[in-house]
């Protein structure tokens, strides 16, 4: 998949094998993953296996997360974009597409998760056509909260996430 979406002050694109040492900072981070289920990653080897599959993702769905390039500096910031979700039944949905970003913490608080969604949203309903989009965050996530209102989505409803023992916010947006 090749992919180049330009905004103001970033570029996305498709993730690369490259990005392992970007993956690792951001995935290893305790304070990145205090609302993911408190998992951080442990070794590159991990992080490697995380950019394998989302590479897969590309093969096999046509889509996956995007690399969220910092274009002042060329800084590998995280990652934001368009998945289509097979793994998991969320909020009795089973295969849907979501918007979602997941920023290194020194990143945050720059309007990026903002910035990188609205694109990625354009991206999904221009481009690919899609007739929704769905998000989620934990509940004490007020941040994502924030970003994902801004962008454009709806919170919807809470919901309990049995698999991971977590509580969680529903959120979507149409294409109209």
């Amino acid at each position: 998949m090749k992919l180049h979406i330009e905004t103001e002050r970033l570029i996305l694109r498709e993730l690369r094998l490259t990005d392992l040492e970007g993956m690792f900072e951001l995935d290893s981070n305790p304070s990145v993953h205090k609302y993911l289920g408190n998992k951080p990653v442990k070794t590159k080897e991990e992080s490697q296996k995380i950019l394998g599959s989302i590479i897969n993702q590309y093969k096999e769905r046509g889509i996956g997360r995007f690399a969220a390039i910092e274009k002042s500096s060329g800084h590998f910031i995280g990652w934001s974009g368009i998945r289509l979700n097979t793994e998991y039944n969320m909020n009795g949905h089973v295969k849907y597409y979501d918007v979602g970003y997941r920023l290194i913490s020194k990143y945050w608080g720059k309007g990026y998760a903002t910035e990188s969604g609205k694109a990625a949203v354009n991206y999904a309903f221009r481009i690919l056509k899609l007739p929704e989009l769905f998000a989620i965050t934990e509940i004490g996530n007020q941040a994502s909260h924030n970003a994902l209102l801004k962008i454009g989505l709806e919170y919807v409803e809470d919901f309990y996430f049995e698999e991971e023992k977590l509580n969680l916010r529903w959120y979507k947006i149409e294409n109209k």
